[in-house]
């Protein structure tokens, strides 16, 4: 029993596949003769547009040829009217019939262009026509100057002109040809016509079988499927209903989630800038009071305190050191611009070996290998550059667990575009750190440069070194790449785009001289809100002979510029509360316009250049007493080419 109804089923199935195959071979002769019928009603609809359009354009030509015949004519008969009885109203009909033939003819000779035989009788009808105009001028001139006497024999003589005579036969050739030129055109657009009717007519019977031999076999199919075939198409279309709920809910939870995802990124990534901006801010004018406490106590102690000088370059040296970890931090909150030179990134990683070794320990052994073309510059911040090498050292080494090999390389490559993530092509120094340790599987790869994340135990690793070192090559045009083996190792590689003019600069160290510059001095006002950078500031210029005036509100500063009978320099901080240092300088500058200005800040988010802060010099915190004795100097320079530029304009 289930043999034959297996039977029966495969034989079931094996005419509904073949029914199928029937209707969709039906359905594409169908398509097939549809998409035939309607071009060949849209090439029939053509070649009538066509042949319409060149009947118009013959009828066109046949009574623009005897319009300019017939206007001929009637011009001849006015002139004679006009010699005959000197009525000047008659000699003007003349003229303007003569015109009227004259724009007919250029109108005739326009329409004609497209046909060449036409063309050549145009030609010898304009030179009849002028011949014939310049008959006819010379009969009017003796009519108009009253010489009937010479203007009627004329008359008679011109009317057996031959230039008449031919002016009539080319108009009755260029008519002649246009007939026959129509009848050709007609008769082929009614061959092509009565070609596509057939065609179309003979499609249309077929369309017709097609679509009664489909509606048979489409009634055959589903009188054999029944009830059966319903109820199954029934349920499948729930199921597909049903699976296509789930894909878009799925869907629409898998959105929520990656906008959900996003919105915690920038949230977080938001409050690490406004965090390490303020840690910064508060930071340097700490420092910004030790450096300036620390200097004058230098310059107060006798050449006998040699211990107390060494104990007080330490501190000095250490304060420089926290003033650069605070460029690193506002560098990784995006608050300060990198100060860029052209750098030799090999030279670079060897005056770091010292610091290499002491911070990896001896555990690691450090090489450096470059190749011939490493001598490649690239314009890049020096110190960032270090941090990044030093946070990819310092990585590599956690990975190796302190023991194992470092290696890092640099060399010049030429890059196609896009070779290397949104690399455009160009030279690049590819400067790589490798390292022996435990490397990384596909799925850490992928989120090694996001900001907090770290396969470290809590405690040994926050998960910006990487993220940082991402940062910072991409503010430089750059690219980072990463290549991992489990167990093997891993190379991390910072493409840097290369640098070709001027040379290497050599890390610049600033030492601060025994002495000061000579100088006058000055009466200062100081407005700075922090009272501790505002005694230091204070004390420094009076240390460099200047006479300073305090004020710790901006509001207040309008009025104690007032009070004060001179003030050569306005020294201001930056972000105080109530009023910025820009504001508050917009707002005096009017009514002051030869006050000079210095801006000092200790956030380096808004210290970018001076252009933002209207071409006043700007001094960052923290600041040594030559520093500041320069910026001053350099402020009331400015301020001294700016009066004399004004006083050369006016």
């Amino acid at each position: 029993m289930s043999g034959i109804v297996g039977e029966a089923s495969d034989e079931d199935t094996s005419r509904s596949i073949w029914r199928t195959i029937t209707l969709v071979v039906v359905a594409a002769l169908g398509v097939f003769v549809l998409v035939a019928l309607i071009l060949t009603l849209g090439d029939a609809n053509r070649q009538r547009d066509r042949a319409l359009k060149l009947q118009t354009h013959s009828y066109e030509v046949m009574i623009l040829s005897a319009n300019l015949s017939g206007t001929i004519a009637r011009a001849e008969a006015s002139l004679g009217r006009y010699v005959i009885s000197a009525d000047t109203n008659l000699g003007q009909t003349y003229s303007a019939d003569w015109q009227l033939a004259g724009q007919q003819l250029a109108r005739l000779d326009r329409i004609t262009r497209d046909n060449a035989e036409q063309q050549a009788l145009i030609l010898p009808l304009r030179r009849a026509f002028d011949a014939r105009g310049a008959e006819l001028s010379t009969i009017a001139l003796n009519t108009f100057y009253k010489r009937n006497g010479q203007a009627i024999p004329l008359y008679y003589k011109a009317r057996q002109s031959a230039s008449l005579s031919q002016i009539d036969d080319l108009l009755d050739k260029i008519g002649t040809q246009e007939r026959a030129l129509l009848a050709d055109r007609t008769g082929d657009a009614m061959r092509s016509v009565a070609r596509s009717s057939g065609l179309a007519s003979t499609l249309s019977v077929l369309g017709i079988l097609l679509l009664v031999g489909a509606v048979a076999l489409g009634w055959l199919t589903v009188t054999a499927l029944g009830q059966s075939a319903v109820a199954r198409a029934e349920a499948d279309a729930e199921r597909d209903r049903a699976i296509e709920l789930e894909a878009a809910v799925e869907r629409a939870s898998a959105v929520l989630l990656a906008q959900e995802s996003k919105l915690r990124q920038v949230q977080k990534m938001e409050a690490v800038g406004q965090l390490t901006g303020g840690i910064a801010h508060d930071f340097n004018n700490m420092l910004a009071v030790v450096l300036g406490g620390l200097e004058l106590a230098k310059r107060q102690l006798g050449a006998e305190a040699s211990a107390a000088h060494r104990h007080i370059d330490n501190a000095t040296e250490g304060a420089n050191r926290a003033a650069a970890l605070t460029r690193q931090l506002l560098a990784f909150s995006r608050e300060e611009a990198l100060r860029t030179e052209p750098i030799e990134p090999v030279a670079l990683v060897l005056g770091m070996s010292d610091l290499l070794d002491r911070t990896l320990g001896d555990g690691v052994s450090v090489a450096v290998d470059a190749a011939q073309d490493a001598a490649w510059l690239v314009r890049s911040d020096r110190h960032q550059l270090e941090n990044a090498v030093l946070n990819l050292a310092v990585n590599a080494r956690d990975a190796m667990n302190g023991r194992g090999k470092l290696t890092i390389t640099a060399a010049g490559v030429t890059l196609a575009e896009g070779a290397v993530g949104t690399c455009h092509a160009g030279d690049y120094v590819a400067l790589s750190v490798a390292d022996s340790g435990c490397g990384m599987s596909a799925d850490l790869l992928e989120r090694v440069f996001e900001p907090f994340f770290t396969t470290k135990p809590a405690g040994k690793g926050t998960g910006l070194g990487l993220s940082q070192v991402f940062a910072f090559v991409r503010q430089a045009d750059g690219q980072v790449g990463i290549e991992s083996v489990v167990d093997q190792g891993s190379i991390v590689t910072m493409y840097l785009p290369r640098y070709r003019e001027g040379s290497a600069v050599a890390p610049r160290v600033e030492t601060a001289p025994d002495t000061v510059i000579e100088h006058l001095a000055l009466d200062i006002l100081v407005v700075e809100d922090d009272p501790r950078v505002l005694a230091a500031t204070m004390g420094a210029l009076e240390e460099l002979g200047h006479r300073p005036i305090a004020c710790d509100d901006p509001l207040a500063a309008p009025g104690m510029l007032a009070q004060a009978a001179h003030v050569d320099l306005l020294v201001s901080d930056v972000l105080m509360p109530g009023q910025t240092g820009p504001e508050m300088v917009a707002a005096l500058l009017p009514a002051n316009p030869e006050l000079a200005v210095l801006f000092v800040t200790g956030y380096a988010g808004e210290a970018g250049g001076e252009a933002e802060f209207g071409g006043h010099h700007v001094l960052r915190k923290p600041f040594t007493l030559v520093a500041l004795e320069r910026a001053v100097a350099a402020a009331i320079a400015a301020r001294a080419a700016t009066i004399l530029d004004r006083l050369a304009a006016a």
